[in-house]
């Protein structure tokens, strides 16, 4: 009898239209697209703003509850995710503020199932695709803010004349256009031959980068990119290539290390930057100062930066400062001063080994992404190092990151594949080819074949 052949399933399946519709808006929510300088113009947290998010959360959950059967297989990243959850709760007991820690915790606990179902639904090229149309959406947004509504989508005071979009502050815009970008620039770099959308995409993230003057921005949007872009090169130019890009990579890396060691302020006054980093080393030491009060349990999550008044040890930074900080400026520090040191390693432990486990599976699935997820680890660890994006309730870049680490987690969609594949049925053949013989009117097998 001839040998059945498997059924053809497909790697990665793709979201439905009205998926993707929730989730382009989900991420504009995590953004602070235009909903914060509306509702919340003073960047307060107020009422109304949590009761925007409502039907968010009620979105969320009916995601959730549609991809169940896909959203189950993440549970290592589960586990990953209710340790981070958990330090958080527990440290509402130690907490300056216990009510802003507990409704913060609940925030961060819903955000976290998102980046569950994001990892697990969007596998493979989708999630870039998703992002890259995300941010489409946003750039045109921001583009009609400066031009009809500039009051809102350019600087009017501090930094006046700089566009900032649909957002507060052009380093939002920034990270968001970032974020698109290095989506773009994978889909372009992957199989997919829709090219039109990441060209446009990859042209309007970037040149809304370049508007904002962030040198922050800029640097991440270079690396993510030319991560992206270096993978690329990589596959296409062979093994002798490889090696010499490789090499030549290790070099320019070390050599810029030393520049910057050794003329580091130089480097950052070619910038155009100051060496404080815009007053940034004075609130990163005052920080510390009251990190050392703290080391092993900080002020609680999300109750650091509280209100004139509100928060005595963020009063105190802003008085050595002489500015009403609103961060830390630092994602590190930011953990620091919530979580003490058990948070800021347990942050970076799951940082380093997405990214390992990342690095490695990119050999085979990185091709079918165009090396995403290692442009996006990339970019979203040179961002901590200047904004405070690590472990924040309601914010997209560490959305993605827990997103990033769910796809890193789970089994590859090929190995899903080979496993519910139907096998192939064994012939039943001993010899010359014999046909089954009607008995009765039923059809039966000569009693010498294989079963």
């Amino acid at each position: 009898m001839r040998e059945s052949r498997p059924e053809t399933l497909s790697t990665d399946p793709e979201p439905t239209w009205w998926e993707m519709a929730l989730c382009v808006g989900l991420i504009a929510m995590l953004t602070g697209a235009l909903i914060g300088p509306v509702f919340a113009p003073l960047q307060e947290e107020t009422p109304l703003l949590r009761l925007v998010w409502l039907p968010a959360y009620a979105a969320i959950a009916g995601l959730i509850l549609y991809r169940l059967d896909r959203v189950w297989r993440a549970w290592p990243a589960a586990l990953c995710l209710a340790m981070l959850v958990g330090l958080c709760f527990a440290s509402k007991y130690w907490s300056i503020d216990f009510h802003t820690t507990s409704r913060r915790v609940i925030a961060l606990a819903i955000s976290g199932v998102f980046a569950l179902y994001l990892g697990a639904a969007f596998r493979g090229p989708h999630l870039p695709r998703l992002l890259m149309l995300s941010c489409l959406i946003m750039a045109v947004g921001s583009l009609v803010m400066v031009f009809a509504f500039p009051a809102i989508g350019v600087h009017q005071d501090v930094n006046a004349g700089l566009w900032r979009g649909l957002w507060y502050e052009k380093n939002q815009m920034g990270a968001v256009m970032v974020i698109g970008a290095t989506a773009s620039a994978a889909c372009l770099a992957s199989p997919d031959p829709r090219r039109l959308a990441p060209a446009v995409a990859l042209a309007l993230s970037s040149g809304l980068v370049l508007a904002t003057q962030s040198k922050t921005s800029l640097l991440c949007l270079m690396l993510g990119v030319g991560v992206v872009a270096g993978f690329w090169t990589l596959r296409r130019g062979g093994a002798a290539f490889a090696v010499v890009a490789i090499w030549t990579a290790v070099v320019l890396s070390a050599l810029g290390l030393w520049i910057w060691e050794t003329h580091s302020v130089a480097v950052l006054e070619a910038l155009g930057k100051d060496p404080s980093l815009t007053g940034r080393t004075d609130i990163w030491a005052s920080l510390m100062r009251r990190v050392a009060e703290r080391p092993w349990t900080g002020y609680g999550y999300g109750a650091f930066w509280g209100r004139m008044g509100e928060s005595p040890p963020a009063d105190w930074v802003r008085k050595e400062t002489g500015w009403i900080v609103p961060s830390a400026h630092n994602g590190w520090i930011d953990l620091l001063v919530q979580l003490g040191w058990p948070g800021a390693i347990l942050v970076g432990a799951q940082l380093l080994l997405t990214f390992v486990i990342t690095l490695f599976r990119s050999a085979g699935s990185g091709l079918r992404e165009g090396w995403w997820a290692l442009g996006f680890l990339v970019s979203f660890f040179m961002l901590s190092l200047s904004e405070s994006i690590l472990l924040t309730h309601q914010s997209l870049p560490f959305v993605l990151f827990l997103a990033v680490m769910t796809r890193a987690m789970l089994p590859s969609s090929t190995a899903q594949a080979a496993t519910l594949a139907p096998k192939p049925r064994r012939a039943y053949q001993t010899g010359p080819r014999i046909a089954a013989q009607s008995l009765n009117g039923q059809l039966r097998r000569p009693p010498f074949a294989v079963r």
